[in-house]
């Protein structure tokens, strides 16, 4: 056997996981070698454990990666996403940047797209006419972003579908400027107050009950709050239709 084989062997056999290569852990968090080299070189990932001339990275690294990824998803720059890190306890583990990222992970479906003018129209169905995108922007549907390199990119936000058919109808922007702001003042106040009850009710009985909690333990966590963000997305829906019928029938009643 090699002496590489033999550290990689001796590496695997470690009583803190399963450690990899640059290459396996950029493999394992979905990324290339050379960003998953760009992230470190930013200091978002902690040194890795040298062992004669290799380099070798643990779960922590990966679940840092995961990390970012959400954090992105979430359309975090990388600076914030570095000062974001750089408050997390020195030696969070697994377990803990796990539960950080089920918090932290959007509610909405698919990864972000960053699309060029031409993309956007095509994504929107219609050429929109540059007031139409700065107002879908005002809407907060719609992230608009200069690249390195000078150009400008277009990511939209779930509900950006939404914002151009209503463009199509024939309702005063001011009502709709109206209806956004009502929409986004509730929700501010519901998702903060549910945020806190899935925080007290679900996370912080999970910790105290698991005292060495396992990857699969974090990962079953963060199955759990996934599908409580799925049934509580339904639940708010069903519960506006209720409340919108009792405001017609209040209605009828008075007339």
């Amino acid at each position: 056997m090699s002496t590489a084989a033999g550290v990689g062997a001796a590496s695997r056999a470690d009583d803190d996981g399963a450690l990899r290569t640059v290459d396996e852990l950029a493999a394992a968090a979905g990324l290339t070698v050379r960003t998953t080299r760009y992230y470190a070189s930013l200091g978002l990932l902690p040194p890795p454990a040298r062992r004669g001339r290799m380099a070798w990275y643990d779960d922590t690294h990966l679940a840092r990666l995961e990390m970012i990824r959400a954090l992105q998803g979430h359309g975090f720059t990388l600076q914030a996403i570095e000062r974001y890190l750089a408050s997390l306890p020195a030696d969070a583990g697994v377990e803990d940047l796990a539960v950080q990222r089920a918090m932290l992970t959007s509610w909405t479906v698919g990864e972000p797209q960053e699309l060029t003018r031409r993309q956007l129209d095509r994504h929107a169905g219609r050429r929109l006419a540059d007031d139409e995108v700065r107002l879908i922007e005002d809407f907060g549907l719609l992230r608009v972003a200069t690249d390195e390199r000078g150009g400008v990119r277009y990511t939209p936000v779930h509900g950006f579908d939404v914002a151009v058919q209503l463009l199509e109808v024939d309702i005063p922007v001011a009502g709709m400027r109206a209806a956004g702001a009502a929409i986004d003042r509730h929700m501010s106040a519901l998702a903060e107050e549910l945020t806190t009850v899935l925080r007290d009710e679900v996370v912080e009985p999970w910790r105290r009950a698991s005292d060495h909690p396992s990857r699969e333990d974090a990962e079953q966590l963060e199955d759990t709050i996934s599908t409580l963000r799925r049934l509580t997305l339904d639940a708010i829906v069903r519960a506006f239709q209720r409340s919108a019928n009792k405001v017609i029938a209040r209605s009828l009643d008075r007339r």
